[in-house]
């Protein structure tokens, strides 16, 4: 697992949630408009990448399958507190390890919500069940659901580089399947090979013509190219003098409109974070609640800067 503690590079910043190393006032994000709900399924997948920001593999089970009763429980809530959630959305681990995942993407969808789900699309998505309840979902909802496809290059030689050799190829089994029964799909890059943007977009762009996907390389909320996720890089702590320096609202951050629910292993029932990112860091577990997670996020992590605010992450659709 994963140490979220900021690395040496960093040393003597990020200590204390509220001041700055230098004594400045620490940002916060406020939930000013919370659009999107996360739940992680379980960290169990069945491949391990080489650089997963979650640790997700065949063994680790630190947080464990979240159920389809826990789910509908959350969206209760959300009813409740009146939130504008327009997205619900299922990261893993692998999401259809989880036996309930069908489950719950029907309990979500009746409610009248888009669903998002991350999905590498490879054998436990292929399995008979899972692909019927797929056909099930998408014969009743249509375009409702979208599967977001993990395609770290469209090279299979540098995607295999990170997920195993032959990875790439039952991928796109998966995706060619997904494709033949009208499911809206959409993928998730990395940049870890420095190629530019347009580069990597243009890439894509020809991958997706040369087997019918139809997906938007050049929309960046269809094509998203995550950068690597490298906590010994010096980042600059963000003060609430920053908003104005860089002329940016803090309503633009992820976790003023976002929260994630995870289960631990070991705890008897599941808990809220701030953020999708950070599913390990303890000051950013909320509670247990919705409610307790309308706190402000004081963004006292590397992570903060460098991808929400510095960078503009974003993990929804």
């Amino acid at each position: 697992m994963k140490d979220n503690a900021p690395q040496s590079a960093n040393i003597g910043k990020f200590q204390d949630k509220l001041v700055t190393a230098d004594g400045q006032t620490r940002a916060s994000v406020s939930l000013s408009n919370p659009e999107t709900l996360w739940f992680n399924t379980g960290t169990l997948c069945n491949i391990e990448c080489l650089n997963c920001y979650i640790d997700s593999s065949p063994t680790n089970d630190a947080l464990v399958y979240i159920t389809a009763d826990e789910v509908r429980d959350y969206l209760d809530q959300i009813k409740a507190r009146n939130w504008p959630v327009r997205e619900i959305g299922f990261t893993g681990g692998e999401p259809f390890m989880n036996p309930e995942m069908i489950d719950m993407t029907r309990a979500c969808l009746e409610r009248g919500y888009e669903v998002l789900i991350l999905t590498n699309a490879m054998q436990p998505m292929m399995r008979r069940r899972v692909q019927d309840g797929l056909v099930a979902l998408q014969r009743d909802f249509g375009d409702k659901l979208t599967l977001r496809i993990s395609v770290d290059h469209y090279r299979p030689e540098l995607h295999d580089e990170e997920r195993g050799k032959g990875s790439f190829a039952k991928t796109l089994t998966g995706m060619e399947w997904l494709r033949d029964h009208g499911f809206h799909m959409t993928v998730a890059g990395r940049t870890v090979w420095g190629d530019t943007d347009a580069e990597s977009r243009a890439g894509y762009a020809a991958f997706f013509a040369k087997h019918g996907f139809e997906i938007d390389a050049q929309n960046p909320g269809q094509t998203v190219l995550f950068p690597e996720m490298d906590e010994t890089v010096e980042v600059p702590e963000i003060t609430t003098a920053c908003w104005g320096i860089l002329n940016k609202s803090p309503d633009a951050v992820m976790c003023a409109s976002a929260r994630m629910v995870v289960k631990r292993k070991g705890a008897d029932r599941p808990a809220v974070l701030a953020c999708t990112l950070l599913p390990y860091a303890p000051e950013f577990e909320m509670g247990h609640t919705l409610a307790e997670a309308e706190a402000d996020v004081h963004l006292n992590h590397p992570h903060c800067a460098k991808f929400c605010v510095l960078g503009g992450a974003s993990c929804s659709g």
